[in-house]
């Protein structure tokens, strides 16, 4: 019998997201195909900005705000 269904990775197992008709301890074989993200689930700004694949100088965050302004920061401050 072959079954198809969507699971999540929780770091330690995978867990079905219906509730499977087996029988504890049955053994199964598993192929994984790792879907798309679904619309509505989260991303970090730090994934986002990493595939963006942004180019920039080597000294870009210790002068960003030369870069951004022109100018840099004033001592004062």
């Amino acid at each position: 019998m072959t079954k198809t269904l969507t699971a999540t990775y929780d770091g330690e197992v995978l867990r079905p997201d219906e509730p499977l008709e087996l029988p504890p301890n049955t053994r199964v074989q598993i192929s994984i195909d790792i879907g798309e993200r679904q619309r509505n689930e989260s991303v970090s700004f730090l994934e986002v900005a990493r595939n963006l694949r942004l180019e920039g100088p080597a000294d870009w965050s210790t002068r960003i705000h030369e870069y951004l302004y022109g100018f840099p920061p004033d001592q004062d401050e």
